[in-house]
């Protein structure tokens, strides 16, 4: 598993698509909003509570927030998003918060 250099333009376009195929597994998840706007995700409950996944350009990274924890994914030439810190994966981070949070298993898939 290799860190992707990406120039700007091939990071936004990457990072754009993740962002809108996580947007749309998360609409077919029920107890939950998910608005994707200008690179920002928001993941809304029904108690208030918010979650975050956003590009963020300047690093070339997709960061996540959830429950006072965070996250920053580095794209790999696997196709997929790593955190380099602790080797979580976007969309297995995802699902474990979604999971926890409704109580329920939350399995996505992207």
């Amino acid at each position: 598993m290799a860190t992707l250099t990406l120039t700007e333009r091939d990071f936004e376009t990457r990072a754009d698509e993740e962002l809108k195929q996580l947007a749309n597994a998360l609409d077919q998840v029920d107890d939950l909003e998910a608005d994707l706007q200008m690179g920002v995700l928001t993941i809304t409950f029904g108690d208030g509570a918010r979650y975050i996944v956003n590009s963020h350009r300047a690093a070339k990274q997709i960061w996540g927030a959830a429950e006072r924890s965070a996250w920053h994914f580095d794209p790999q030439d696997d196709g997929r998003w790593v955190a380099p810190k602790n080797g979580d994966e976007l969309w297995s981070t995802v699902s474990r918060l979604l999971s926890s949070k409704l109580r329920r298993p939350v399995a996505l898939r992207g």
